[in-house]
């Protein structure tokens, strides 16, 4: 096994060791060897079960079967989670042939920040996430469950219900994800339309025809943003079936591993061959879907949802952990931003099947893992097919079926896996290299300070920013006003480099699945509205952001940083509309960007006597 991936993952141990045992001792103490329902009063288990068919009805009463929930994301206004509508049908047929009984125990909200984007919605976008875990949890309250069907794609869907499920971790529980939808436009086409947009050379008829063309029906966007990358950490993590989590809706084989995943959790509750979820989510799994995500050139978003998702599980990491193994871990793939191929493309082209046959054979992975199939992750580089209306899976590829898309293991596209560390006296935070060519990565130029991504693009079209800069994008962490996506001015940061300027952009927000060729520092805390680093700076300060040694920094002496009067900005349109309102708490009370940016876990304090 390579020597970084043991070290890191032996550091996060013993990091961890006094929260993970008490996370355990807690799902231990909930553990139940009989089914959870018997634990209810009469009165408790008739409301349970009052709308169910009489055979449902019947064997709930009788104790002798599992009960499996379904918590579902399901809307019909996002593409990627309109197939899940008829999941629950499949599932409850299942099931029911396993001698058990599924019952829809809750929805949870799905936003989508595609329709969002730019928009006030977007400052919902962050919090919808611990919103989500918390709306799991009241499903799952009710204390009528032997294990769980997770059925949720997008960008804080996957964690949200990932950070709900871990309350209830002594319950197995399997993520049944709905696939992505067939290629439409090509990813470079669409990113050169958007561009000629920016520039005013092509109408709003023809940006919008491009992006019809682009995201055109049921399924996820094809490009590798958040939503593909939570389904590659579900299957990194054990939580998939294996090679389930980029097969088209609509399919056959789609449908059969929906069945296929309702018999699994059926066969792995306490009354079959026990594997909860808190033991599949432990230290080593959580570092096996940080090394697939780097190798992968994955979502920036999962700097703050893996810690997040690690704190539910008793577990401690943080962005030194990500660097350092991004830093032993190749860039494997090339998908788009990081290339022009989508999705569709990569899993043709070998999938995970072939990813996590790479991975293992250069000891990248932690192996010795419990996952839901109970057959670790050699298990994971085989391959779905139908045989009749059943699955079963066959040896994977064992090279790469396009070396454009997926490299074969002697010659990755990049040595490192392309996301490091930023660190100086404007604070910590996240950039993701693997889409920006080497000669953008290292940019040293004058401040252009905003604090609105919408202010951007008047100066763009006044002629104001055809010059070497650095964009200074400020007050959009968290606790300022959600934390949105900042993407409305990627084509226009991209236009201005192709012109030969230097350019970059260093932002207490985020940027996200879509990260592009521009050299973007996000996420950096403190945030702005803290009063510290991004607040102190000025127009016209000279900032360096260097991803080659690590460093961003503003060229002042610590004492004249320390001397200035913070910046100061007014927030009050963040704070209404659209909801907004309603989320106050939650802007008072997040933690930073590398806490998880969550609510979930405050200090616990002891009541006076």
């Amino acid at each position: 096994m390579n020597a970084v991936i043991r070290s890191v993952t032996q550091r996060i141990i013993e990091r961890s060791g006094d929260t993970r045992g008490a996370y355990l001792a807690r799902m231990e103490q909930a553990r139940s060897q009989a089914p959870h329902r018997g634990e209810l009063s009469c009165g408790n288990l008739a409301h349970g079960v009052a709308a169910c068919e009489q055979g449902d009805k019947s064997a709930l009463k009788l104790m002798n079967g599992a009960n499996i929930a379904i918590v579902s994301a399901y809307n019909d206004m996002l593409s990627a989670h309109q197939p899940l509508q008829h999941f629950p049908e499949l599932i409850k047929k299942a099931v029911q042939g396993m001698g058990s009984v599924a019952q829809f125990a809750g929805g949870v909200p799905a936003m989508c920040d595609g329709v969002t984007q730019g928009q006030p919605g977007m400052e919902l976008s962050l919090f919808s996430r611990d919103t989500i875990a918390m709306a799991t949890a009241v499903a799952l309250s009710h204390n009528m469950f032997d294990g769980v069907l997770c059925l949720g794609v997008c960008d804080k869907i996957v964690p949200g219900l990932l950070l709900g499920t871990l309350s209830f971790g002594h319950l197995p529980a399997i993520f049944v994800p709905a696939g992505p939808m067939t290629t439409g436009l090509s990813n470079s086409e669409k990113a050169r339309v958007r561009q000629l947009y920016a520039e005013g050379k092509v109408d709003r008829a023809a940006l919008l025809e491009c992006e019809s063309q682009s995201y055109h029906g049921p399924g996820t966007c094809t490009f590798y943003g958040t939503a593909n990358s939570n389904q590659l950490l579900m299957e990194a993590m054990g939580l998939h079936l294996p090679g389930s989590s980029f097969i088209n809706p609509g399919t056959p084989l789609r449908d059969a591993l929906t069945s296929a995943a309702a018999e699994q959790i059926c066969r792995i509750t306490e009354q079959g061959e026990y594997r909860p979820l808190a033991q599949v989510i432990d230290e080593k799994a959580i570092v096996n879907g940080i090394v697939a995500l780097l190798a992968t050139g994955g979502s920036t978003n999962h700097t703050m949802h893996l810690v997040a998702i690690a704190r539910a599980a008793g577990v401690l990491i943080n962005w030194d952990d990500f660097s350092d193994l991004s830093a032993a871990v190749p860039t494997l793939t090339r998908i788009y931003p990081n290339g022009t191929a989508d999705i569709n493309h990569f899993h043709g082209a070998g999938g995970m099947a072939l990813l996590f046959r790479h991975l293992l054979t250069l000891g990248l992975l932690n192996d010795d893992v419990l996952t839901i199939t109970g057959k670790g992750l050699e298990q994971y580089t085989e391959e779905p097919f139908l045989s009749g209306d059943r699955v079963v899976w066959r040896e994977g590829p064992t090279a790469s079926l396009d070396v454009d898309v997926i490299a074969n293991i002697e010659q990755p596209f990049d040595a490192d896996g392309g996301l490091k560390l930023l660190q100086g006296n404007l604070g910590r935070g996240v950039i993701k290299t693997s889409a920006v060519k080497p000669e953008h990565r290292v940019v040293e130029a004058p401040a252009v300070i905003i604090h609105d991504q919408h202010e951007l693009e008047p100066m763009f079209r006044r002629g104001e920013l055809d010059r070497d800069f650095v964009l200074v994008v400020r007050f959009q962490g968290p606790r300022a006003n959600g934390m949105p996506e900042l993407h409305k001015m990627t084509p226009i940061l991209g236009v201005l480099q192709d012109r030969g300027f230097k350019v970059a952009l260093v932002t207490d927000g985020r940027m996200s699945g879509a990260s592009g060729k521009v050299p973007a520092a996000i996420h950096v805390t403190p945030e702005a509205c803290r009063g510290e680093g991004l607040a102190r700076v000025q127009e016209g300060d000279v900032i360096r952001l260097d991803s080659a040694s690590g460093k961003l920094e503003v060229r002042l002496s610590s004492e004249e940083l320390a001397a200035r009067k913070p910046a100061m900005a007014d927030l009050s349109a963040n704070q209404f509309g659209m909801g907004r309102e309603l989320f106050a708490g939650m802007r008072q009370q997040v933690s930073g960007a590398e806490q998880g940016a969550s609510v979930l876990f405050q200090p616990q304090y002891s009541l006076p006597e």
